[in-house]
């Protein structure tokens, strides 16, 4: 039995796993680079994974404003693809610095082309007696839910699983992510089943994260973007085959403080896809009802039908 002490101590570690995706050089006021061995490339994806540049950019944003400030909204267009040949620039200009909000843009490049843009806005707390929101939704708890490295695993005792997909399952496995994700659907999540659009996981780090309210809002940047689009592929369920996936755009709005190192319910939900195009919306929500950030993607799908076996 493992006593608190290296408990802690291994908590801490996976901590600074996830804050290493963050890391940022600066090497100007203004300008901060992300090292290309630290660039995440998800298993099956051309491009490096996308919450990363987006965490990163707000990284690189918050580096340029004051103590009292905090991100309220960020709006993100992916331009080109990312890749891990190249480490990322992040430039960032000082748009507006007002009493109460604070303005910047930030953008990416790689190999001297713009990958990404990003406009952010910040702002003092302003305490209010006017308040209200949406009910949480009412779904079952994490603590008796698999996550989905505990789903991956329990398909690889599988007798019947090809050789092909245990290869890709084990690719996937390999990542050792320092996030923890647990569907309250595995079905729909993994498409096994065709069903409505809409999905509940509940997410945290893997990691104690720290005191630092910025960090927070970057690492959840950071996890919003994971599995958001996919939403949008449950109504098609095993029938189509995906050719292509990537995000065009990606926005967030955070409404309450929070840590992301405690489990909080992502509620997805995509209201139209077509066109070689779907549009995803989130909610995040703190374990006590408090509704932490709303979210909202469009990203590229391009699918083809899966031929029925006669």
């Amino acid at each position: 039995m493992s006593d608190g002490s290296s408990s802690q101590t291994d908590s801490n570690l996976k901590g600074e796993v996830i804050r290493s995706f963050l890391t940022l050089e600066n090497l100007d006021p203004n300008i901060f680079r992300a090292s290309n061995e630290n660039l995440w490339h998800p298993q099956g994806s051309r491009f490096i994974f996308g919450g990363q540049v987006v965490g990163q950019a707000l990284v690189a944003a918050c580096n340029t404003v004051s103590h009292d400030h905090h991100a309220h909204s960020l709006h993100c267009y992916f331009l080109r693809g990312g890749n891990s040949n190249w480490p990322i620039l992040y430039h960032v200009d000082r748009t507006r610095d007002g009493e109460t909000y604070s303005s910047r843009s930030v953008k990416a490049s790689q190999d001297g082309k713009a990958i990404f843009t990003m406009q952010t806005s910040f702002k003092k707390d302003e305490p209010q007696g006017y308040h209200f929101q949406m009910e949480m939704p009412q779904v079952e708890g994490p603590d008796n839910l698999m996550s989905t490295d505990e789903l991956l695993r329990l398909r690889l005792e599988n007798k019947g699983i090809s050789d092909r997909e245990k290869e890709f399952i084990n690719r996937m496995l390999s990542q050792n992510l320092p996030i923890i994700i647990r569907p309250c659907d595995p079905e729909g999540y993994y498409r096994v089943k065709i069903s409505e659009p809409k999905r509940f996981l509940w997410m945290k780090a893997a990691g104690h994260i720290g005191e630092d309210t910025k960090l927070h809002q970057c690492v959840a940047a950071y996890m919003s973007d994971f599995s958001l689009l996919g939403t949008a592929l449950q109504p098609g369920g095993m029938n189509y085959r995906i050719n292509f996936m990537t995000s065009l755009d990606h926005t967030i709005w955070f409404h309450n403080p929070f840590r992301v190192d405690e489990w909080m319910l992502y509620e997805a939900f995509s209201p139209h896809a077509g066109n070689g195009k779907a549009f995803c919306h989130g909610r995040v929500w703190k374990q006590d009802g408090t509704l932490a950030m709303s979210v909202a993607q469009e990203g590229v799908i391009r699918l083809e039908p899966v031929a029925a076996k006669l």
